[in-house]
């Protein structure tokens, strides 16, 4: 019940109010699949003997209603009218499978939809503490997983329905009958429970423990290949092991689920039909030797278990289901609860400074800065400086909005920053990282970044960052630069980074130690160039060699005392 609450709380309204119909429908499916089987009972009666037509006070005032004046019209009319049903029963049977199926893959593109914008909402403080496997397995397998979870509910409740009726049906045909098959099919799902599911619930956590391993271990392997390839022959025998276990550990799961999945159906059936079959035996044992007059009775009971041990059977699958990927719940839940960020559309002007007055950030208590004032004047080129872990970028991210300081405020020009306007903020930076992220597509592709295709624009920052023409001789802006720009040599993909922080046209350019992997003369004409390309814009440089900040307005030196003018 817990995880039902749960999924409750996680539903919008919209898929709640489908998921109502959806119930209804199912209650309207039991009432055709219960009719469908209590309506064989009356035509074998009649098939096998035309006298209970005239006996039978239910079927001789059909027949007088319609007019019919021999028992053979009426019975081929009878058989005709019950094909006539079943058909209907199996387009409705059809209608309620597709809408079941819609409803389904629609909750996984919802959920799906909605994580990814809690992810976009997150904090980045919030998100450098998350660990990008779990992000990705979540958003991949626990959607999907969900979804199913849902779906078996669904089908639970509606099964349930199917269970009742024809189980009332079974009761007003024979409730003795009904009463020795309610009692030894209570045991079995009794037993079923104690085992199949204990035992579900236990490799459900197995798997969601091995697939997170499988998750991490490729995203490792895949995100450090260059560092793989040079391994010695034990270390990647270790890694190949480990990876080996995982998966192992994760079909093993599957395996067992899928065996536990099969064997509540044989388990029923077997028991079910045995007990039709042990009934003929006894009334023949008995010397009933001429059964045919219970007969329509059996076959209704016949009838029913066909139907209802499916039923039962799909119940205790559901069950199951929910049980083995109820973590998928929690795990949806959990990220969906994460603090997300409400800011508005308020625009902000930059045109004369940025004020930082009195800020301090702490880090799980300890403090990164304390009591920072600064001034950066629109267009002046400044530089930061300090030791590694003095807080050189924790000052920078505050600054462009993506960390909020503990105290202080910032100011640009007489707006503070705040949640109604720091949207427009961040919008107004360019930013060029020291790692470059390059994702497996064309030159455009990776400097638009999402954005609309400008081709006049796009061309221009090209040749601000110098690297217009190194594409030109290739394919252009259409040239594909590989997973992680791999055909690219390391100036020129920071020179994609500059070009694509250029293409916002921002105000404001960082560059977060973006040159201290390049060779000395790479550094120069990058930083040169980007030196030419913001003489209109503020430029913040976080760097440790002198080479790179020799042209900027101001030094700050960042200490544990504060932060220092050099």
């Amino acid at each position: 019940m817990k995880y039902i609450r749960k999924l409750r709380l996680l539903l919008e309204r919209q898929t709640k109010r489908r998921l109502v119909f959806l119930m209804f429908f199912s209650v309207f499916v039991s009432v055709i699949e219960t009719i469908g089987i209590s309506a064989i009972m009356p035509f074998i009666d009649i098939a096998t003997n035309f006298d209970s037509i005239q006996t039978n006070q239910y079927y001789h005032s059909v027949f007088e209603f319609f007019g019919f004046t021999n028992n053979i019209d009426f019975a081929i009319a009878f058989g005709m009218v019950l094909i006539a049903f079943y058909i209907f029963r199996g387009v409705v049977n059809l209608i309620y499978s597709y809408f079941l199926s819609n409803f389904s893959e629609g909750l996984y593109a919802k959920i799906v939809k909605k994580l990814f914008k809690t992810y976009l909402a997150m904090p980045y403080q919030i998100f450098t503490n998350k660990n990008s496997s779990h992000l990705t397995k979540a958003i991949t397998a626990e959607a999907s997983l969900m979804a199913i979870v849902v779906n078996a509910v669904l089908l639970m409740v509606s099964e349930v329905f199917v269970v009742l009726f024809l189980y009332t049906l079974m009761l007003f045909a024979s409730w003795k009958i009904t009463l020795v098959f309610t009692v030894i099919f209570a045991f079995k799902i009794i037993f079923l429970m104690q085992t199949v599911s204990k035992k579900a619930k236990k490799i459900g956590a197995e798997r969601e423990q091995s697939q997170a391993q499988f998750y991490e271990i490729v995203n490792r392997v895949f995100g450090n290949f260059e560092h793989i390839k040079l391994q010695d022959y034990q270390r990647l025998k270790e890694t190949k092991n480990a990876f080996a276990v995982a998966v192992d550990r994760y079909s093993n799961a599957n395996a067992s689920y899928r065996f536990f999945d099969f064997l509540p159906r044989m388990f029923l059936e077997t028991g079910g039909f045995s007990l039709v079959v042990l009934l003929l035996v006894i009334l023949l044992y008995l010397g009933q030797s001429n059964v045919a007059h219970i007969l329509p009775i059996l076959s209704l009971f016949v009838l029913a278990l066909y139907r209802l041990l499916p039923s039962i059977n799909r119940i205790v699958i559901g069950y199951n289901t929910l049980i083995y990927n109820h973590k998928s719940i929690d795990i949806i839940a959990e990220e969906l609860s994460v603090k997300k960020e409400n800011l508005g559309n308020k625009n902000i002007e930059f045109k004369q400074k940025i004020q930082l007055q009195d800020i301090s950030f702490y880090y799980q208590d300890k403090p990164i800065l304390k009591h920072i004032n600064l001034t950066i004047n629109s267009g002046e080129k400044i530089a930061f400086v300090g030791e590694s872990g003095s807080g050189k970028s924790t000052l920078v991210n505050l600054i462009i909005g993506l960390l909020q300081a503990v105290e202080g405020k910032i100011i640009v020009d007489d707006s503070v920053i705040d949640a109604s306007n720091l949207q427009s903020w961040r919008a107004q930076i360019g930013y060029i990282p020291q790692q470059v992220y390059l994702f497996d597509g064309t030159v455009a592709d990776n400097i638009c970044f999402g954005r609309k295709l400008d081709e006049k624009l796009l061309q221009k920052v090209l040749k601000q960052a110098n690297i217009f023409e190194f594409f030109h001789k290739k394919q252009g802006i259409l040239t594909l630069v590989g997973e992680g720009g791999i055909h690219l040599s390391g100036g020129q993909k920071q020179r994609v980074a500059i070009a694509r922080a250029l293409y916002a046209e921002p105000k404001i350019l960082l560059l977060d130690e973006a040159t201290s992997a390049l060779d000395g003369d790479t550094e120069q004409k990058i930083m040169n160039e980007i030196y030419k390309i913001s003489k209109d814009k503020t430029l913040i440089i976080i760097a440790h060699r002198l080479s790179t900040i020799k042209d900027c307005d101001k030094i700050y030196k960042i200490t544990d005392s504060g932060i220092e003018q050099q």
